[in-house]
């Protein structure tokens, strides 16, 4: 049949489907065949599913959030259906603890519920999710965490439906000691309220989108190489086609057949894989990331995308691949081996990328035709250094002679075939080459995210604040702090509200009021800008920011203060006055060791006002250094959160830290974990699946070096040095490309390297899994040297 004859459909399908029987037939070869191709589409296909899942993983937990938020800024009129509402939290083990206390205003039948809760929690009762009810029955969470619960009895857990994740830390407690008028306590007439999110910064921008294809397109090159499994033993199966009477034609529909089974397998495969692993989600968490099954659930058009796109890749990698074979009647030949593989396009693809690259630095926006933009010029970069490898690695094995016998062995298989090294090779360079540069754009990122707290971790290692019924109240507390084990020293301040002599009795004038603060000498001047201070002293910080017709009155010697009054109440009948002694010295407030400006208004010694003398809604401030860093400071500032019940929402309990990321870096840190962790499984499972089928063409060579006594140990070293050498010229070419695009990725987002040496780890994780793949191939290579691999039909 001539070239340009149309091929009827009917012998499209005949010869589609004896390419599918060869693909299942043959016994044992056969089928081994098929399942290593299966097995490499099947990884693949799984990933690419829970890629595609991806945006529709990221929008559940926020959906679910969003239900059960309420609007904190309407006013609510009092109903039957009303709750009153307190948010608290606490923290463990540097994981969040949040909670709602929840009262009902009219019957608790008729009262609005949060999702994933079906009754109002009675007073003292309290709803756990799962996560909080398996962490409270740890040994850790006993001891350190469920003090905090004491009073509260847990009679059920918080339903899927009103969790962000299986992993959240969340639980409703009833009460009835909440009052509407607090500053905390928020009347909820209904749930389900979303807040406008903050659009990302451009330079995260870029590091989402190069992230994204820094972490697929190894799974694109992983496919490709596993359609690619036996093909010497296809070509030769496609000659004998020839010797019975097929055409090239013929020879390459029967090939096309024969990758589509092993094609619609592997998406068969990966599927199970699939599903398998969303099954298990719940129990899955990586690196702070959990989601519930319902949450991984790929779009239908990326679900399209793939199930047509793996079968048309492998047939189209498939022709590729024999354009360059002849097949005739007589055997099966490589065209260009004298000349060479071609240089001009490799270079012409890398080169095409740098271009877009370096045109889009001073432009990218962030937009999304910007998106995708950067994403195809990372894209043709990779793809230009990866596919630069088997050019690198034909060029240099042909010169490698002598050596050892292993190396011998090594390199003459290398010189006869390096195609398929460089091939199993590919997604470690792909990987690695993306992942230099994506961590040299990660740490410029992350130091341009990373931004000063403001807190003075010289001064403390943690604060505490907590509403006291008065300064005796405080005292206690700071005395508890210093005893618990882990806490070496804990001073702080007592803050307080009284009203001036002078205030209209009924009618108070907030203006007379002011904030009294009582410390020692130390963390006075630590808290004021003072030159000097003595036992005794009292100072004045005004707020400059006040109009000059609303600033109180500078206090002076012999004005008199009451400390029983409220500001917005009528005076006592039993006042406690507080005199002024001395000179008021005028001072500029600084701030405490949380980062936190102190308040305005007097400040005195404990000598001039005694501490228990304040009362009403005094706080207290503590500022805490605990033991050296390690279990017993982690313990010690878990005895702290202990002092408190969970639903007290005065008392906190803050880590100081000079540093602080972005939540949308933190998230963006540990997804990128995540799926690094997942594509580095995929790569190496993909490179020993790919020595597997290297070792299993060559079986009977190896029986034939066994036989001629050849030692196990010279042909396990062999093996090293075959995956050794293609993986060495793969790693060396990997970082200077994944410097150069890191570079081009800092010009366009105007960052600066924060780190030369981001390769490291990478060609570390390179060399490892260069052992890995070695030692995993070791037990098949010493069954493929057994003597009856000599037997032939």
């Amino acid at each position: 049949m001539s070239a340009g004859t149309r091929v009827p459909l009917g012998q499209w399908a005949r010869e589609l489907l004896l390419g599918a029987r060869f693909a299942v037939s043959g016994g044992r070869a056969g089928w081994t065949r098929t399942l290593l191709t299966s097995f490499g589409v099947g990884l693949g296909v799984a990933v690419l599913l829970l890629a595609a899942s991806v945006p529709t993983a990221l929008t559940a937990g926020d959906i679910r959030k969003d239900n059960r938020d309420w609007a904190s800024s309407e006013e609510v009129e009092k109903a039957e259906h009303t709750v009153l509402l307190s948010w608290v939290y606490t923290e463990f083990r540097d994981e969040t603890v949040s909670g709602r206390e929840l009262q009902a205003e009219g019957d608790p039948d008729k009262a609005v519920l949060p999702p994933g809760v079906d009754k109002l929690p009675a007073p003292g009762e309290a709803l756990v999710s799962p996560a909080l009810r398996d962490l409270l029955d740890t040994e850790d969470g006993r001891k350190y965490l469920q003090p905090r619960f004491d009073g509260l009895t847990i009679t059920g857990t918080v339903g899927d439906q009103g969790l962000s994740g299986p992993s959240e830390l969340l639980f409703y407690s009833g009460s009835d000691e909440l009052e509407a008028d607090s500053g905390h306590v928020w009347r909820v007439s209904g749930f389900g309220h979303s807040e406008p999110s903050n659009p990302l910064s451009v330079a995260l921008v870029a590091l989402v989108v190069v992230m994204l294809v820094v972490l697929l397109l190894p799974i694109a090159a992983f496919i490709a190489t596993a359609v690619r499994f036996g093909g010497e033993r296809r070509d030769q199966r496609l000659a004998a086609l020839r010797l019975v009477g097929a055409d090239n034609a013929m020879t390459r529909r029967v090939a096309a057949g024969e990758s589509l089974v092993g094609a619609v397998f592997g998406l068969a495969l990966g599927s199970w894989l699939f599903l398998l692993g969303r099954s298990q989600a719940r129990s899955i968490d990586l690196y702070g990331i959990g989601l519930f099954p319902s949450d991984i659930a790929p779009g239908f058009l990326f679900t399209l995308l793939i199930v047509v796109l793996v079968p048309a890749c492998a047939v189209g990698v498939t022709q590729l691949a024999l354009r360059k074979v002849v097949i005739s009647p007589l055997g099966v030949a490589r065209e260009g081996v004298d000349r060479g593989r071609r240089l001009w396009w490799r270079l012409a693809t890398l080169l095409l990328g740098v271009v877009l690259l370096f045109v889009l630095g001073p432009r990218f926006s962030g937009g999304g035709a910007d998106i995708w933009l950067l994403a195809g010029s990372v894209m043709l970069t990779l793809v230009g250094v990866t596919s630069l490898l088997p050019w690198v690695v034909e060029r240099v094995v042909d010169r490698l002679q002598g050596g050892s016998l292993s190396w011998q062995l090594a390199t003459r298989r290398l010189q006869l075939n390096s195609g398929l090294a460089a091939r199993a090779v590919s997604g470690v360079t792909l990987a690695v080459a993306g992942a230099v540069a994506l961590q040299m754009l990660y740490s410029s990122v992350q130091r341009e995210d990373e931004r000063d707290t403001g807190m003075d971790t010289g001064q403390a290692d943690v604060t505490v604040y907590s509403g006291v019924e008065g300064g005796s109240d405080g005292e206690r507390l700071a005395g508890q702090i210093r005893e618990l084990d882990g806490v070496r020293s804990a001073h702080g301040y007592l803050t307080g509200e009284a009203v001036h002599e002078k205030t209209r009795v009924n009618e108070y004038d907030v203006r007379e009021s002011v904030t009294f603060t009582v410390a020692d000498c130390p963390t006075l001047r630590y808290l004021l800008k003072i030159d000097s201070c003595a036992d005794g002293s009292t100072y004045f910080a005004l707020d400059p920011n006040l109009p000059k017709d609303e600033r109180p009155k500078v206090p002076a010697a012999g004005d008199r203060y009451d400390l029983r009054a409220d500001p917005e109440k009528a005076r006592p009948e039993n006042p406690d006055w507080w005199t002024v002694r001395g000179k008021v010295e005028q001072a500029r407030v600084g701030q405490d060791a949380s980062g936190s400006q102190a308040p305005y208004g007097l400040y005195t010694t404990p000598d001039a006002l005694a501490p228990e003398r304040l009362g009403g809604e005094a706080a207290a401030h503590v500022q805490v250094r605990m033991v050296a860093d390690g279990a017993g400071r982690a313990d010690g500032v878990e005895r702290i959160r202990n002092l408190a019940p969970i639903t007290d929402p005065s008392f906190s309990v803050q880590e100081l830290r000079s540093k602080a990321q972005s939540d949308e870096f933190t998230v963006l840190s540990n997804a990128l974990m995540a799926g690094s962790v997942l594509v580095m499984l995929l790569i190496g499972g993909s490179m020993v699946v790919s020595t597997l089928e290297q070792l299993r063409e060559r079986r009977r060579q190896l029986s034939v070096l066994v036989a001629f006594g050849t030692k196990r140990s010279t042909l396990g070293a062999s093996v090293l040095w075959q995956t050794a050498i293609p993986v060495g010229l793969g790693l060396t070419l990997a970082t200077a490309g994944g410097l150069g695009l890191g570079l081009l990725l800092l010009r366009m987002i105007g960052g600066g390297v924060a780190d030369w040496w981001a390769f490291l780890p990478m060609v570390g994780m390179g060399l490892a899994m260069i052992a890995l793949v070695t030692l995993a191939s070791l037990p098949a290579l010493w069954r493929m040297m057994r003597p009856d691999g000599l037997r032939t039909e």
